[in-house]
Formats: C-alpha cells, structure tokens, sequence
C-alpha cells in the first residue's frame, strides 16, 4: 500500500497524520509513505525526524482583507497544483489523505483530478477553511466530534466519524512518566497546567498571582509556562515571600502523554490534540479556550466535553488567579467529581481511530 500524506503548519495537523502512519506500518509492514507539506512548516523537520520521505510545494494561506498577497496566493496555488501532480504521478499512490493546513488544497485537489482515493481528516468540531474547500472533492471526510458534521451538511454520504489517529497511539501507551523527574512524589494526587506547547500568557499570569493559595493543598501542582515565559514566570515566583514544596513550575514537557497517564487532574487549552489525548485517557479537565485561534474552535471543542459532563471550561476573558484557584481546587478536593468526570470523558474517547480509517482506506482502495 502506497500513500501520500499531508497536513501542516502545526503539530495538531502533523501528529495524526503520523499516528495513522505509524498504525499502517504495523498492520501493513510493506507499505510505503511520502508526505507533502511545505518548507516553512513545522512539517519541514518533524517529519523527515521521523524518518519520513518529504516532498515540499510553496503555498501560503488566503489573508482574510483585501491585500495585494491575495494575488501571489492564487498564483501559488495554481503552480502547486501543477508541482502537487507531479509528486503524485510519480510517487503513484493508492490513497492521498489530508490532515488540516492550507497545503492540503493543493495537493488533495490534484490527487481528486487526477483519480486517485482521497481522505482529509478534521481534527476540531469547527471545520477549517481547506478542508471546507476539498470536501467538494474529496471521496471521504473523516471527523472526531459529531458537531463538525454541520460543516459538511451538503455531503452527509461522505462523512465517516473515526476519531483522531493520536487518541489510539496515546491509549496504547505501556510506559509512563516519573513524577519525581519533575520534583514531585509519586503518592501525591497531581494537576498539570499548561497552555499548550508555547504557553499561555494570561493563564501564566493568573497562575502566579494563584501561587500563594495553593500552601498546603494536599495536591501537587505542575506548571509547564513554555519556552519564551518560563524566565519570567520563574522570577516573579522566586520574588514571592512562600516557596511551596507542592508546586514545580517547567519551560516544557517533551512527552505529554506520558505524564498524562500520572496526573489526576488536566488544566489547559482545548486544542484538538489535546483533548483527543484527554479523553483517550479518560482524565477530567479544566479548559481554558484560546480565544485567539479560527472560527474560535477551541471553544467549540471545549463545549464537546462541557456538555457531556466530561470537563468544566473558563473563558480567557472570565480567567483570573481566583477562578483558576476555585475550580482547581474544587475539584482536587472531590474525588467523586473527578471520577465521574474521567468517566464521561472516557465514554468520549475513540481508541482505535487509526483503525477506523484504515477500514476507510480499504474500501476507498476496493
């Protein structure tokens, strides 16, 4: 089996894209990979790290006010729709399969002109502009929250609800982290916060104006701030009168799922990824939407789970050092809460997405 995959700009695009690959090679050792995405990307170094055949084209995305850059854009994706068939009909796949970023169009488009199988992957409950545009033209949409399927109203025939290829390869997992790496205790009940992989400005600052309150909690607390505040944040902590022995505060956490698997209760973002790793696990979660993101998604993504009782949700707007405190420690001091919580996020969770679209391959393929 022979496929082409595509996806970019960031990790939440890239990761799946990798898990589904990585489920194949162990159900189809023989098969063959090329993944095509752009050279300014995130894709340009995770992929060939992962020892990947890459292929580039140039495209970049549409700027949503009038703007000269609009014209370069459509003359990008005309000669990347050319470059993008050439790959293809070299390459000869069987099956092209799109996982989010602008440069799926391109190459999803020439794989469906050119006849060849094409699957796009839509990761969050709100659709994104690519694959809105290729589902005219796509042969399959595979989702991970029921509320997308709004998005792609006008081809009910095409959708397949499969869950994130992340979800399996995470729920899989044998090993798992060792707290006192982070200078925590083993025994010791655990909240991890972070605000995805470069961190949250506003929920840094209301965690450090939070600090003094968390003296004596019978939990433990980890605070990942990212890479470009963790200096910041570690100086206005070590200014404060009280240095408690339940916090630890990190720049970054290279294997998030593995640390998943010992903490007791997630605060943080609702990117896709994340809450397919949540809910894979089964964890109860606080979630913090980026207000700053498309169509404001992670919200939407976040309702997901509010509804369904499988996680409690702040807006940015309403985050605070004293909302963040009360909701963490209402429910570090309820294990029953936390429970049903992990519980119903669990009853969410899709372990065998990767599993799903195989089917899907397979009969795009018959």
């Amino acid at each position: 089996m022979k496929i082409v995959l595509s996806g970019g700009g960031t990790g939440g695009h890239i990761y799946p894209a990798l898990a589904l690959m990585n489920r194949i090679k162990e159900k189809y050792p023989d098969s063959e990979f090329l993944y095509v995405g752009t050279d300014r990307g995130l894709e340009s170094t995770i992929v060939p790290k992962a020892g990947v055949a890459f292929k580039s084209v140039k495209i970049q995305g549409l700027r949503r006010s009038l703007s000269l850059q609009n014209l370069k854009t459509v003359y990008l994706m005309i000669k990347s729709i050319s470059d993008s068939k050439k790959i293809i009909k070299a390459f000869q796949p069987d099956v092209v399969i799109g996982t989010g970023g602008y440069v799926c169009a391109p190459v999803l488009y020439a794989a469906s002109k050119l006849g060849v199988p094409t699957i796009i992957h839509e990761q969050n409950s709100v659709a994104g502009v690519t694959n809105k545009f290729l589902s005219r033209v796509v042969d399959r949409i595979c989702i991970c929250f029921e509320d997308a399927r709004d998005d792609f109203s006008a081809y009910p025939e095409k959708i397949v609800f499969t869950g994130n290829p992340r979800a399996q390869e995470v729920a899989s997992l044998k090993e798992s982290a060792d707290l006192k790496e982070y200078g925590l205790k083993d025994e010791v009940p655990t909240v991890l916060i972070f605000g995805g992989s470069r961190g949250a400005r506003k929920l840094n600052e209301s965690f450090v104006a939070a600090y003094p309150f968390f003296k004596d909690k019978p939990y433990q607390v980890l605070l990942a701030t990212g890479d470009v505040h963790f200096n910041a944040v570690e100086q206005e902590i070590s200014a404060l009168a009280d240095h408690l022995d339940n916090v630890r505060i990190v720049p970054y956490i290279h294997d998030m799922p593995k640390l998943f698997k010992r903490t007791d209760l997630i605060v943080s973002r609702s990117g896709a990824t994340t809450l397919t790793e949540v809910m894979a696990l089964g964890l109860p979660s606080i979630l913090i939407p980026s207000p700053y993101v498309t169509n404001n998604h992670q919200q939407k993504n976040a309702e997901s789970l509010v509804k369904n009782g499988a996680a409690e949700m702040i807006l940015e707007k309403d985050l605070q050092a004293q909302s963040l405190f009360d909701a963490i420690n209402k429910l570090m001091t309820d294990e029953m809460g936390r429970k049903e919580m992990a519980f119903q996020a669990k009853q969410m969770g899709i372990t065998d997405a990767s599993d799903r679209i195989i089917d899907v391959i397979l009969a795009l393929k018959k």
